[in-house]
């Protein structure tokens, strides 16, 4: 399976923040909002990702990223030079999805929870198994902000809704999309929406009238964070604060996982360490690589 991360757009509900740079490499407390979306796809075993955003941001994120070898991994990148819609990312990323299939995860989506990557690799599983589709629902209060995922009690999607006035569900579709092979022609076919843009919403209606889409719904005690404003980019990096200094552990911490993947041996953790210098994250690192 392949991975992709849309970390395109304007950001313009985080002017003036984004006038200068990506939200996508904003800070979420300390680390870069990417790391996060890069370590879902990291503990689902995915090992080549593509990276689209736009052309005057892609420059920042191959100075961040490099080509991935640093952490044992295959990076690669696209330019979407419109806003054109989530689901543009299968038809940018068509050669690099090959005949593989793919996970989407959508560049400001944090998620923290118990038992996540046992979830992961399931999906990675159920997907290069049944050729099915796979989405996840999130409990929220206000339901009419989200796209909304209705279902039975197999975990069948009987409805999607984008932004219903009566929501049929509490459950809002998250930044987290798995799909066979095929979703690339599928995106091929699909009309552009009232505001010009292709809709991954559309993408699963495709598959749900084939009956070919699931939905795994998260548990209460599971966390996802959308950081588009200012508002919830403070939450979440409190969030992550608080998480971090009461178990001593880092979130998305993407050296100390390429590390216990094994994508990495003890002596490229050291040169990491060396790169990173004598700071709060470098020493974390040298915890890591002395089992401490």
């Amino acid at each position: 399976m392949k991975g992709i991360i849309l970390a395109g757009g304007s950001g313009t509900r985080l002017y003036p923040l984004t006038i200068g740079q990506s939200k996508q490499l904003l800070a979420i407390h300390d680390k870069p909002m990417i790391y996060y979306p890069l370590s879902v796809l990291m503990l689902a075993g995915i090992k080549d990702i593509l990276i689209i955003s736009t052309p005057q941001d892609l420059p920042n994120f191959k100075r961040l990223l490099s080509d991935g070898s640093q952490l044992g991994m295959n990076f690669s990148y696209e330019e979407q030079n419109k806003p054109n819609g989530i689901a543009e990312a299968f038809i940018i990323g068509e050669k690099f999805i090959g005949n593989d299939s793919v996970c989407l995860i959508l560049g400001d989506n944090m998620f923290y929870g118990s038992g996540f990557t046992k979830i992961l690799k399931k999906s990675v599983y159920d997907v290069e198994k049944n050729k099915k589709a796979k989405v996840f629902g999130y409990y929220v209060n206000n339901p009419s902000r989200y796209g909304v995922v209705e279902n039975d009690k197999n975990g069948n999607v009987i409805s999607l809704e984008e932004k219903p006035k009566n929501p049929k569900s509490n459950y809002a579709v998250v930044g987290l999309y798995f799909y066979p092979n095929h979703v690339i022609k599928t995106a091929k076919n699909i009309k552009p929406s009232k505001r010009g843009e292709l809709e991954i919403t559309s993408i699963n209606n495709s598959f749900l009238k084939k009956k070919s889409l699931i939905v795994e719904l998260f548990d209460k005690n599971f966390t996802w964070l959308d950081s588009g404003t200012h508002e919830s980019m403070l939450e979440a990096s409190n969030y992550i604060h608080t998480i971090e200094k009461r178990t001593g552990l880092k979130i998305a911490c993407i050296e100390e996982i390429a590390y216990k993947l094994g994508y990495i041996n003890k002596k490229k953790l050291h040169q990491i360490i060396d790169y990173i210098g004598d700071n709060q994250y470098g020493d974390y690192l040298k915890k890591i690589k002395d089992g401490i």
